[in-house]
């Protein structure tokens, strides 16, 4: 597998990790210092990243087939009045008047290649700057020829990374770039955002339910361990392949059934499964109409609640447009533009611009 670089002559220094003064001792790659010391333009972009303010884009980036959901939830929320932040719909779309970038990075996916594969999870890390440039870049092209007069495109002030994965591989040396630069770009990642609000819910026994990668990386367990909390516990499993995610839930809480522990949240680390069928299938557990639905009826708390990470990333976006006044304030529908990681003929992976029709057709899955 070739290195996922798009920065053309830009070497990767043997240079030993710095520790940013104030943040975990921890070391960051190789490439978030080739940037630090870069002399060609690549530095200035970071610098100037979230420098706009409220003109730039909201970049969505991650595997095709989440970011085409999560965009999609975007444009059409309305949850929340527009005028004075009240949860009340009023005929409006929450974010009217942005413009949200999807980046779907089909060059690297699937991001699970980086688990046991042989470049490892720090060229996952490589990943993640590498997009988050390409969020703050201005420039695209037409095809992955990279030929001819390059497209123009916004930069962002928010980086939404779709994958769990990269909140433990990627979002911490993004951030430690920007530190080390001065770019002011927000970012965001669903695991923080998703422990935080079961936790603020009162939940104390946490059961996330999520794919074979993320669950060896234990990227969720270190999530929690980060927020010191000796009360709560967290456990992940990845269900059996099944027919329906009715099964699906089932088995989940089956293997969740013998920790003997009460269970208050159960997240769903995916975007493509309907919650809807699941409070389904919860309402007939709680009828109690055989004895594994009675044994699960006893584990649920009276607190528990479904998460999921649109939900979760939908609201901590809108608030934080609210906090920071980020909000564009341009009275039209919200606008998605649709970008195509490529390799180039020239061995640059780039951004191609690519149509809704094309991404609908290709990677928009219908909901389990």
């Amino acid at each position: 597998m070739k290195r996922r670089l798009f920065i053309i002559g830009l070497a990767l220094m043997a240079v030993a990790a710095c520790k940013h003064a104030g943040s975990v001792p921890r070391e960051t790659i190789g490439l978030v210092h080739s940037i630090v010391e870069d002399t060609t333009g690549i530095r200035r972009l970071v610098e100037q990243a979230g420098g706009k303010g409220a003109d730039g884009s909201i970049a969505v980036l991650g595997e095709p087939e989440d970011v085409a959901v999560l965009a999609r939830r975007f444009a059409v929320t309305d949850r929340m009045d527009n005028v004075d932040g009240r949860q009340k719909p009023d005929s409006l779309p929450d974010f009217a008047g942005e413009t949200f970038h999807a980046l779907l990075d089909s060059y690297n996916a699937p991001y699970s290649q980086f688990v046991n594969g042989p470049e490892g999870l720090d060229s996952l890390r490589e990943v993640a700057v590498n997009g988050a440039l390409h969020a703050w870049d201005t420039v695209c092209f037409r095809s992955s020829t990279g030929h001819g007069i390059p497209l123009k495109k916004a930069s962002a002030k928010i980086l939404i990374f779709t994958s769990s994965l990269q909140e433990e591989f990627g979002l911490f040396d993004v951030d430690t770039l920007q530190k080390l630069v001065g770019g002011k770009c927000h970012l965001m990642s669903p695991v923080g955002i998703l422990v935080d609000e079961a936790l603020a819910a009162g939940a104390q026994n946490i059961l996330v339910w999520a794919p074979d990668a993320v669950r060896e990386t234990k990227v969720w367990e270190k999530a929690l361990e980060s927020r010191h909390r000796a009360d709560a516990t967290l456990a992940v499993v990845t269900p059996k392949p099944a027919k329906d995610v009715r099964t699906q839930l089932r088995d989940v809480l089956r293997q969740y059934l013998v920790t003997g522990l009460p269970l208050d949240a159960l997240i769903i680390d995916s975007y493509r499964i309907n919650p809807a069928p699941l409070q389904s299938e919860l309402g007939l557990i709680r009828l109690c109409g055989t004895e594994e639905d009675t044994a699960f009826d006893k584990m649920l708390s009276a607190r528990f609640q479904f998460y999921e990470p649109a939900e979760a990333l939908l609201d901590a976006t809108y608030k934080l447009l609210r906090e920071e006044n980020l909000f564009a304030h341009k009275i039209a529908k919200p606008v998605v533009k649709y970008y195509e990681s490529a390799e180039s003929e020239s061995g640059e992976v780039i951004l191609v611009e690519t149509s809704a029709n094309y991404v609908k057709n290709t990677y928009v899955p219908s909901l389990d």
